[in-house]
């Protein structure tokens, strides 16, 4: 038999370049695809993580049990401090290979409707099944009719839930819990998908830290006021001082600076601090907290030797400090990517107003 032989074609090239990142990381996943990948109990941590920041307006607080006897809550969102006890809501977690079923969560209903029906809890406001493939048809088309939802669910309950609801008893549909039943309000339940909690999730400071893709745009800093502000005073008390060791005089207002050299160099300042307080507010709302905070930290450590050494005048300090902090090399802090000159001059006066170094002498 005479084999068959093809030659292979190249491959197309890319259209673009590869970049450093492509290299390191591979291609970005999106996060509903990512979400596919993980356990059911990082799926509960990443429910949980979602609710705290993204729910916190809703509730006083948020709550994740987990382990044996959770009487069928894995996050819960609190309105008061009654807490089980109160106005409350239930997100169920979920994560299959498939969408959820109805077969997949009869036993959850029984759960909710036993434990209320004892005692355990109140009735949630809500009570939420959340999975990464959302719900299927089926469980659907009950959610939209909660008549039809009780009816099934009482078809199905000695055959999926009496057995399951606890391991110390079978749970019999008896006279009472059915008339608890007939009254329930089958309308609190309803399904969250992955797309929903993704989108909540990207406005939040840990989005990029969970799942990359790379920084928001920074939006523009605000130009410094006319009059300096109060959260400046420490750092342009320093400065005017340090220009007063330059010039050899006494200078207590930004108003007597006469020196053209020195009163370009004081809006500079301003204005680098205003970038670094807008970064400031860009860090608390695009990264994880403390991620703003380690780069004052780098920056102090990367100038402290420069700003120890022995200057002519304060001035002259100032001007070697920022230089310093401009030419770090810093690799490691996920804010280096967007920042700028100004933004490390800036900080090295919020490392004055936070008295971790000075312009002055002592």
């Amino acid at each position: 038999m005479t084999a068959n032989w093809k030659d292979i074609n190249k491959p197309s090239s890319p259209a673009t370049a590869v970049t450093a990142a492509q290299v390191a990381n591979g291609p970005v996943i999106p996060p509903q695809q990512r979400l596919l990948t993980y356990s059911a109990d990082e799926w509960e941590g990443f429910v949980e993580e979602w609710a705290y920041y993204c729910l916190t307006a809703n509730y006083k607080h948020v709550q994740r049990f987990s382990g044996a006897g959770d009487m069928g809550i894995d996050v819960a969102g609190f309105v008061d401090d009654k807490r089980l006890q109160g106005v409350w809501d239930n997100y169920q977690c979920k994560h299959y290979d498939h969408a959820i079923r109805p077969s997949d969560v009869w036993a959850e209903f029984g759960k909710v409707i036993w434990h209320s029906y004892s005692g355990e809890y109140t009735i949630p406001r809500h009570y939420y099944f959340v999975s990464p493939r959302g719900s299927g048809t089926s469980l659907s088309r009950l959610f939209s009719n909660a008549e039809k939802l009780r009816d099934e669910l009482i078809a199905n309950w000695d055959k999926h839930v009496k057995v399951a609801i606890t391991s110390k008893q079978e749970v019999l549909l008896d006279a009472k819990l059915r008339a608890y039943v007939d009254a329930f309000d089958f309308s609190i339940f309803d399904a969250k998908t992955a797309l929903q909690l993704v989108g909540d999730h990207r406005t939040t400071p840990v989005h990029v830290a969970r799942f990359g893709g790379g920084l928001p745009t920074r939006p523009s800093s605000e130009k410094p006021p006319q009059v300096v502000a109060v959260a400046e005073s420490r750092y342009v008390t320093q400065l005017l001082g340090a220009y007063g060791e330059h010039t050899g005089t006494t200078l207590t207002d930004p108003s007597a600076l006469s020196v053209p050299k020195l009163k370009d160099h004081f809006r500079r300042q301003r204005e680098a601090f205003y970038e670094a307080e807008s970064l400031r507010v860009f860090a608390r709302d695009s990264v994880p907290p403390g991620t703003f905070e380690s780069l004052l930290d780098d920056i102090h450590d990367g100038v402290i030797d420069t700003h120890d050494a022995t200057h002519a005048d304060g001035y002259e300090k100032v001007c070697a400090v920022t230089k310093a902090a401009r030419d770090m090399q810093i690799t490691a802090n996920a804010l280096i990517t967007c920042t700028k000159p100004k933004d490390r001059d800036g900080i090295c006066h919020q490392l004055v107003n936070e008295e971790r170094i000075r312009w002055t002498r002592p």
